[in-house]
């Protein structure tokens, strides 16, 4: 196999299906020398691969489809798939199974079946069921199915040669019906609606049995193109007469369950069939089993995650801290090296303070994102995280949130911009929200130096921690109080059943860990990035312009005259106060001061508040500056701590925490909220909603304080 994918006389583009846990991606990364495309579904966030390779004397072209248990449009992967089989082009399918799990894979494969497509059956981690004792008979069972079942192992290459072989046969050869056969009852009823058909032939872009199973089982596609049809007042009134006696047969009333049943009774009978289990292997535990016993153990499974969580949210702000500083040094002296070039000095300004540090910030947080991909990806491959959503799902339910909501929140602790990113391990489109909603009220790094400025000003030594403490745990409690009522109004509805798999356990793929990192590495890079760069651009615009030439020019003359070195620092630090004070931002300041009084705010604070909105370390800065203390200090600065004390009330100072702790995300994070929530709109709901909760909590937060005071 080569990885050049020069045009060929042949070209064969597979859809590549199954469901979660199957390996079907690591299949496709087995074909070795690939050459990978990745990139978005269109109008969604769903990672779209596609894989180019050569073989023999055919251009391959696969796309990998999300993993979905069914052919619904429930989450927004099963809508990618479902949307591709029935409306894109391609030629062949290959539906990858789970050998060691076939009664429930299987399930999906006659789904498929319906499709009228061209179909191949990759018999995957054939290797493991060959451990467990597991015997497939695939000759038969491609006999039962109509479709040809290939043995194949991701892991150690079996019979990825014989898959392509019998794609290519498939694909030469002419479409054969698949043999998905139902009970007497339902195949009357199927026989009588492709009688129908067949009599009238309306346009139809399947064979007319398939459009038979499918109208009957209300698949809503089917539904919509037989509508148009001048024989839908004619067929309505048999299908309702058929739905109803099928209906009856199953003792139910959902047509929909009925076939679920028909389904399962099919697969049953061809596993009965072609795979046989000794006695032996049935009776012994496996090593999924045994590790279960401890990991999902209903007392200490969750102190045990709660363990793994703690260590991964330790390697990533810990371990993904050490090349910070190279990284830092780097852009500072890239700063300087391009800074030196630009004789126009607000051109250099612009490049250096903007452009430059902008994407430096940026830069700055890749290794804790590498670090956490690391982390989540090895979770996921191993099989663990679906012994995650098994058990904190119960726990976060009562809060309206899912129990895959944990890996987000807790990642939000770090950063926002990871953490919104990592919400899509979420499938559902609602729980997703709601959980993209709540992480900003996980406090994140950035807003740390705020917190241990006004603790250490406010608090002795002894109490600091205790306090950051207390403000980290309020700011989860406020968010799972927030996620209720959000799940009561915006997000009410009845919930979804919980449906989750328990893949075996298994040591995680290299390649695919790496794809993974590298891909989601790079889109950080791309969503963010960018952004960052312009918000720092904006940001410091708003800071420096309008230029006050009397102000300039007032404190030229009196640094000039300065007696001492004290003096002139101490008349910078007072024109950069007052030329601050004059520029947009301290206008904006001056105008919003009205609203945030009742707050017990000055101007001041709320100039702080509105340049954290791009970056929340810009928040202690930017007091340092309008307190006279200068613009590099940081959260531990003795003086800045005085100042705080001596020119902010106790009681404005915990409404501004509160603030702090819950108002709208940094640009950057605000930017990737949008992006994975699907529209800009949701980012002006998040700007209305944390700005009503931190204008609620902090008023009320500060009408408290006085009253103790």
């Amino acid at each position: 196999m080569k990885s050049e994918c020069p045009l060929t006389k042949n070209h064969i583009k597979i859809a590549l299906v199954g469901q979660p846990n199957v390996g079907k991606s690591m299949l496709i990364n087995s074909v070795s020398n690939s050459h990978l495309h990745v990139g978005n579904f269109s109008g969604v966030t769903v990672e779209k691969t596609e894989v180019l390779f050569d073989y023999k004397d055919y251009n391959f072209t696969v796309v990998d489809l999300p993993g979905t248990y069914a052919l619904a449009d429930y989450t927004i992967e099963e809508r990618v798939t479902h949307n591709f089989l029935l409306y894109e082009e391609y030629d062949i399918i290959i539906n990858v199974v789970d050998s060691t799990n076939l009664a429930k894979n299987l399930q999906l494969t006659a789904e498929l079946m319906t499709l009228g497509k061209k179909m191949v059956i990759a018999l995957n981690m054939s290797d493991e069921a060959k451990k467990e004792g597991i015997e497939i008979d695939e000759a038969y069972m491609s006999e039962l199915l109509g479709v040809p079942c290939i043995k194949t192992s991701a892991v150690t290459k079996e019979g990825l040669n014989q898959l392509l072989d019998k794609t290519i046969e498939v694909f030469n050869n002419n479409f054969t019906l698949p043999k998905l056969i139902f009970s007497e009852t339902v195949e009357e009823e199927i026989e009588k609606i492709e009688y129908y058909l067949k009599k009238h032939q309306p346009v139809c872009p399947n064979v007319y049995r398939n459009v038979a199973i499918n109208i009957l089982r209300n698949d809503k596609k089917t539904f919509k193109k037989l509508h148009d049809e001048p024989i839908w007042t004619e067929l309505l009134p048999i299908l309702i007469e058929s739905s109803k006696h099928i209906e009856l047969h199953h003792d139910t009333d959902d047509i929909k369950e009925a076939f679920a049943e028909e389904y399962a009774s099919f697969i049953r009978g061809v596993v009965a069939e072609t795979v046989k289990v000794s006695d032996e292997d049935l009776t012994k535990q496996t090593l999924t089993d045994k590790i279960d016993k401890v990991l999902i153990h209903p007392v200490f499974g969750i102190p045990i995650f709660l363990f793994f969580m703690w260590g991964l949210f330790q390697l990533t702000f810990e371990l993904g801290a050490i090349p910070m500083d190279y990284i830092d040094s780097f852009f500072v002296w890239l700063g300087d090296v391009v800074g030196n070039t630009i004789a126009n000095d607000n051109i250099r300004k612009m490049v250096v303070d903007g452009v430059i540090a902008g994407v430096g910030a940026v830069v700055l947080f890749v290794p804790n994102i590498i670090i956490l991909f690391i982390g989540i990806a090895l979770l996921e491959s191993t099989g663990y995280m679906s012994r995650v959503a098994f058990l904190l799902d119960g726990f976060f339910h009562k809060f309206g949130l899912h129990g895959q909501s944990f890996i987000p929140l807790v990642t939000g602790f770090g950063c926002s911009i990871p953490a919104y990113m990592s919400a899509r391990i979420l499938k559902n489109d609602r729980d997703r929200l709601l959980t993209l909603f709540i992480i900003g009220f996980m406090s994140c790094g950035a807003r740390l130096p705020v917190y241990v400025l006004f603790a250490g000003a406010f608090f002795d030594e002894s109490m600091a921690g205790n306090v950051l403490f207390a403000i980290y745990v309020s700011g989860a409690v406020i968010g799972l109080i927030a996620a209720k009522i959000l799940k009561l109004t915006a997000f009410k509805g009845v919930d979804e059943p919980f449906v989750m798999e328990m893949p075996k356990y298994r040591l995680p793929s290299l390649k695919l860990i790496w794809h993974t990192v590298v891909t989601k590495t790079l889109m950080y890079l791309k969503k963010a990035g960018t952004f960052i760069a312009a918000a720092s651009m904006l940001v410091w615009f708003l800071s420096e312009y309008p230029k006050n030439q009397d102000i300039e020019n007032k404190y030229a003359t009196l640094i000039e005259n300065a007696k001492t070195k004290d003096e002139a620092t101490r008349l910078e630090i007072q024109q950069k106060k007052e030329e601050l004070s004059n520029s947009y931002i301290g206008q904006i300041g001056q105008v919003i001061e009205p609203l945030f009084t009742p707050l017990g705010f000055d101007w001041k604070m709320d100039v702080a508040l509105v340049s954290g909105l791009a970056a929340k370390e810009v928040v202690v800065s930017t007091l340092g500056v309008l307190y006279s203390t200068g613009d590099t200090t940081d959260g531990e600065d003795k003086s800045l701590q005085n100042a705080i004390k001596k020119h902010i009330p106790f009681a404005s100072a915990i409404a501004f925490i509160v603030v702090v702790m819950t108002y709208l995300p940094c640009f950057a994070a605000t930017t990737v909220f949008a992006k994975e929530a699907g529209s800009w709109r949701y980012a002006f709901y998040l700007f209305v909603f944390t700005s009503v909760v931190a204008y609620i909590l902090a008023f009320t937060a500060y009408r408290i304080a006085v009253s103790l005071i």
